[in-house]
């Protein structure tokens, strides 16, 4: 926020950016390490490869917050910035008339009134989107959760466009991860983004033979050879919770289990958790 700006910043404006966010504590403990639920000012990186259930736990969360405290929903705010085009209203609206107990249009409707979608096809455009946001989040006390899908998506793009030099090719994430971490602090957010396993890392074929007679739900996960962070410096100091998805290779009811390995990064506690994807969302385990 520029200097004119808080000049500017009327009481109820100060009121909604310092005490007006609710408490997202009963989100979804079952995936947290730690003390089990996120506080206000924490950042919650999704990571994992393409199809091991990101962003249908994102729906998930979506779900949870915009869905009325009468349907065991929190009835906030949600904001989620969709870079890789791969936002599916169909698929949410499908889940919300699953878990409301009487579902019609009005109420999916009241339901989605809480959801704010942006479109971003380039850093640069996410960078300008963070900077607009600070007027929104001035006068919105009920939104609490800002969701980015993925924070990853122009990882080659900028590294491509920013030459040979490591500065120049992180420039645009590095600026967009200081605009966030400023909103955060300043507006009591909550951040998740999901970031995509591309670099892989090396597993000895030891420890990989090891695996073989571990029951699935102690065994590492398929990818956790792609799970080395790859972002900008900024970007990873600002994490507090990082969350590792992957496929196992076990079928309940006929559906793919998804893991979790959960960490939080100042504590090192780690756990782990298991979800299937059904037609009313996720289903943890």
């Amino acid at each position: 926020m520029t200097h004119d700006f808080r000049q500017t910043e009327t009481g109820t404006e100060l009121l909604a950016r310092l005490e007006g966010r609710r408490s997202l504590k009963s989100l979804e403990p079952r995936i947290f390490a730690g003390e089990g639920f996120p506080v206000q000012g924490d950042v919650i990186e999704f990571h994992g490869a393409e199809g091991t259930g990101k962003t249908e736990t994102l729906y998930h969360l979506v779900s949870r917050c915009i869905l009325p405290t009468a349907a065991g929903g929190l009835e906030v705010e949600v904001l989620f910035i969709d870079t890789d085009s791969h936002f599916d209203m169909l698929r949410l609206v499908s889940i919300l008339e699953q878990r409301l107990p009487q579902s019609s249009e009005e109420t999916v409707r009241q339901c989605l009134r809480r959801l704010f979608l942006v479109h971003c096809s380039s850093t640069v455009q996410l960078l300008l989107t963070l900077h607009y946001l600070e007027n929104m989040l001035c006068t919105r006390p009920a939104l609490c959760l800002l969701l980015v899908d993925s924070i990853s998506a122009f990882y080659w793009i900028d590294r491509n466009s920013g030459g040979e030099s490591l500065a120049q090719q992180e420039a645009s994430l590095r600026k967009c991860t200081e605009l966030l971490e400023k909103l955060i602090s300043d507006y009591h957010l909550v951040l998740f983004a999901s970031t995509q396993a591309i670099v892989q890392g090396y597993a000895p074929e030891a420890s990989r033979t090891a695996e073989a007679g571990t029951p699935w739900r102690q065994r590492p996960s398929a990818d956790a050879s792609y799970s080395k962070p790859y972002l900008c410096r900024s970007w990873q100091r600002m994490v507090t919770h990082r969350m590792v998805f992957s496929k196992t290779d076990t079928l309940k009811d006929d559906k793919q289990v998804f893991s979790i390995v959960s960490s939080h990064t100042k504590s090192k506690i780690t756990s782990r958790c298991s979800f299937l994807i059904t037609d009313g969302g996720a289903q943890f385990l």
